[in-house]
Formats: C-alpha cells, sequence, structure tokens
C-alpha cells in the first residue's frame, strides 16, 4: 500500500510470562461505576445503566512493572488527575453477550490510568459536549502488562483490592467487589452498543478520592494479584 502519509504506529501490551503482545484496539471506559466516586463527582449513585466513553488507542502508554514509566504533564490543563482502574482485555468478540458469552470473551487483566484533564471535562459537561478532550489525549492511558486470565485470576480478580498512592501517601483504596456493574454485566451492556473485537480494553471504572498531580509526582498504582506500575510526570 503506498500512504500518502507516514502510517501512525500503533499501541502493543505485552503479556505477562510470554513473548507475545497484544495489539490495541479500541479504548472504552465505564463511567462511574463506583458509587462512592459517583457521590464526590455529584450523581447518584444508583444503578443506573453503565455509560460509556472512549479514548483513542494513541492513548495508551505500556507501563512496566519494574521501574517507573514516564508520562508528560498534558497541554491546555490545570488541573491534571488521576483515576486508577481495573482494565479488561478481550480475547474474542461478539455483539449481545450473554454473561456467559462476557465471561469467555476475557483475555486477561492489566492494570490502568484514566488520566483526566478534569477541568477540561467539567467544562464540556456543563456545556452538554462530550467529554473527548478531558479524557481522550496524549499518554492519557498508561496500563501494565496483561496477565491472562486463569480459573484461579478469574476466582479472586472480583474481589481484589485496587489502589493508588501518589510520592507515597494512599490517595485511592477499594476492591473490585465495590463496583456498581460487575466485569460481566460491563462486558453485556457495553455488547449492546458496540460490537466488540478482539484486543479491545474496557477501564472498568475508578473508587472515590480521585486527585491532582504535578511535575515530579509519582504514582503507584496496582490491583492485587495483578501487580503495580509506577507513574511519573514530566514537564
Amino acid at each position: 500500500m503506498n500512504n500518502i502519509v507516514p502510517e501512525q504506529s500503533r499501541a502493543y501490551l505485552p503479556i505477562v510470562g510470554s513473548d507475545k503482545v497484544l495489539p490495541v484496539g479500541r479504548v472504552y471506559c465505564v463511567g462511574r461505576n463506583y458509587a462512592a466516586h459517583s457521590k464526590e463527582m455529584g450523581d447518584d449513585p444508583e444503578r443506573d445503566p453503565p455509560f460509556f466513553f472512549a479514548k483513542d488507542a494513541s492513548c495508551v502508554v505500556p507501563a512496566i512493572f519494574s521501574g517507573v514509566t514516564c508520562i508528560a504533564y498534558p497541554m491546555a490543563t490545570t488541573q491534571f488527575e488521576y483515576e486508577v482502574e481495573l482494565v479488561v482485555a478481550i480475547g474474542k468478540g461478539g455483539r449481545e453477550l450473554t454473561l456467559e458469552q462476557a465471561a469467555d470473551s476475557i483475555l486477561g487483566y492489566a492494570v490502568g490510568l484514566d488520566m483526566t484533564r478534569r477541568d477540561l471535562q467539567t467544562q464540556a459537561k456543563k456545556k452538554g459536549r462530550p467529554w473527548e478532550v478531558g479524557k481522550s489525549f496524549d499518554e492519557s492511558a498508561p496500563i501494565s502488562p496483561i496477565l491472562l486470565k486463569t480459573n484461579w485470576l478469574e476466582d479472586n480478580i472480583s474481589k481484589a483490592e485496587i489502589g493508588l498512592k501518589v510520592n507515597d501517601n494512599l490517595k485511592q483504596r477499594s476492591s473490585v467487589a465495590n463496583l456498581t456493574w460487575s466485569i460481566e454485566e460491563v462486558i453485556c451492556k457495553l455488547s449492546e452498543v458496540f460490537e466488540l473485537r478482539p484486543g479491545d480494553l474496557i477501564m472498568t471504572g475508578t473508587p472515590e478520592n480521585v486527585g491532582s498531580v504535578v511535575v515530579g509526582d509519582e504514582m503507584l498504582a496496582w490491583v492485587e494479584h495483578l501487580g503495580e506500575i509506577r507513574v511519573s510526570v514530566t514537564d
């Protein structure tokens, strides 16, 4: 193929314990999927149907388990905020999946950060505009290597601890058990409006106590059984 411009590079995430990688497709995010976070954002935490937004695949930054991954403080914001999330990698596609099919569609899991330009998101929300300006920007999705699912992991991930520290100060700590909509329910609902494809990622929501970081801050994000990533904000 004779491209008129250079082809943009795509993101790949390593698979733990393998030389294989996952080519990232679409990155779906679930809004307000922890009740306490819904409250702190001024919403009613009742079980309304989950809503979705997306980040471009180019937002993904492969984060390493050992060492520090760096991301740049983004342009056009003075309120750059962290949101730690359990990430689900899809291995089998489909539409209108049942709960059983949703569980079968999961390839594995990862630790992720849904970095947010909160001031821009807030402005967009007030005007009823899309959230992309606050959510889908360069380096806004640091994500760890993917741990493939096993029977043991499937039995334990639904009650795993999830948390985040900034400069060793605890900021977020909760449990995946506190998801308003379970992992399988999220996949089912998402598959009702989008046909899922292998390589798609789903960021399942963040617990309460989101907050800002500045240049020089280092975030430590973890999900129990999956590991932890360190992400530093640079100029």
